[in-house]
């Protein structure tokens, strides 16, 4: 089975990918979004693309991120990750960054997504995939819905920023 789209490709974390994720990760503009409260040392990156270089995989660790390449350029542009990965209940999170501005709004993550649903449904068994989206992020719930993602809960005040607190809307999608 291949991960690709018509546009993009989704290929496994390369040695070289330790400096732009230690980059997209210590930028504070998408911490809000990931969760991420303090700077990852580039030892720490760099420990996490040798574990995942060593086949410390899904089933090992419950997380498994793949680097988002558009194919015409081979650019990569973001990732997607599936993590808290529950075989017994067919079940993970699921998380995407086009970091680039210029990228978003141009189908990029809405291919990626869609084909990692397949991934996910054809070879890992997967029931559902679930994400949680700040409810004050529009792209990414216009994003998720579109691609038949259910809101099914709200999590009221669940999320602290400077501005106060703010929401979190869970979404689900049963993979058929």
């Amino acid at each position: 089975m291949t991960l690709q789209g018509q546009r993009i490709r989704l290929r496994a974390v390369e040695p070289e990918d330790a400096e732009v994720l230690y980059r997209w990760e210590n930028d504070p503009a998408v911490w809000n979004v990931s969760g991420t409260t303090e700077p990852f040392s580039r030892a720490q990156i760099e420990h996490f693309v040798e574990r995942q270089l060593k086949g410390e995989d899904l089933f090992r660790t419950g997380q498994l991120r793949l680097m988002i390449e558009v194919s015409e350029r081979s650019r990569t542009i973001g990732t997607v990750d599936l993590f808290e990965y529950d075989p017994l209940h067919g079940r993970a999170g699921l998380g995407i960054l086009i970091y680039d501005q210029g990228e978003r709004g141009q189908g990029y993550a809405a291919e990626a997504v869609e084909v990692l649903c397949r991934y996910g449904r054809e070879r890992l068994r997967l029931h559902q995939l679930w994400s949680s989206v700040g409810a004050d992020n529009t792209a990414s719930l216009h994003l998720f819905r579109s691609l038949g993602f259910r809101e099914v809960g709200t999590k009221r005040d669940w999320l602290w920023t400077p501005e106060g607190y703010r929401d979190e809307i869970l979404l689900q999608k049963i993979l058929k």
